[in-house]
């Protein structure tokens, strides 16, 4: 149900389809220095995920990572009514059903997350993502920076991906290159993302990547770094 990657990072993977395709997603959970948990761009929760989580501790921190990955927090915040509800400012203008307690910020990050988490948001892209590096581990915890799938079993989903430029490597693919309106912008972002020091790249859909992240990220994301 979830799988431990370092101490106090977790993830657990979940099926999602969009549009038809399969495309699966994934939740990471953070212990804090406090001991309390943040939950990363939340699955379902199911009972059993609940369980697992509750197992692990209290919830203080749901986080809506960009404005596409926020499916399944109005489930996760009925279930851990005390935990703080974090998202960028231009998901409660797609979302006014969600009540945000918190705005995503670079610049002043919550004082929970110091020590655990460093935030970046990567600008000049529609998704409005920030990712974070868990520096304990060395671990980069993101959506949608990249993809990371070998292959799938569902017929369309596997042509997909080969459309994509994206079938057994990681990258992004060809067909969504357009959410990066400001390339220049984005590109000095991921520059900065790639001075941290970390190995292992999490991400929602495929795989996560163990090791090896920065030239990973490197060449998957060659042609926006090298554009």
């Amino acid at each position: 149900m979830l799988h431990q990657h370092a101490e106090n990072l977790w993830t657990a993977a979940a099926p999602l389809k969009m549009m038809g395709l399969h495309l699966g997603t994934r939740m990471t959970v953070v212990r804090l220095q406090n001991g309390s948990l943040l939950l990363h761009s939340p699955v379902s929760t199911t009972p059993e995920i609940k369980a697992a989580v509750d197992e692990l501790g209290s919830v203080s921190h749901i986080v809506c990572p960009n404005v596409f990955h926020h499916l399944y927090a109005g489930d996760a915040a009925a279930a851990w009514p005390d935990a703080l509800l974090h998202g960028p400012a231009a998901l409660e203008r797609k979302r006014r059903d969600l009540k945000l307690g918190a705005t995503l910020q670079e610049k002043e990050p919550h004082p929970d997350w110091q020590d655990a988490l460093k935030p970046l948001f990567i600008g000049g892209c529609m998704l409005k993502e920030t990712v974070f590096l868990h520096e304990p581990s060395g671990t980069v915890i993101s959506s949608d920076l990249l993809e990371n799938f070998q292959t799938s079993s569902h017929f369309f989903t596997r042509c997909y991906l080969k459309i994509s430029g994206v079938h057994g490597k990681v990258g992004w693919s060809k067909l969504l290159r357009w959410v990066y309106r400001d390339r220049a912008q984005a590109r000095a972002d991921l520059g900065r993302i790639l001075e941290w020091d970390f190995d292992r790249i999490i991400l929602a859909h495929g795989d996560v990547i163990d090791n090896d992240g920065p030239n990973q990220l490197r060449r998957g994301m060659d042609w926006l770094l090298e554009g």
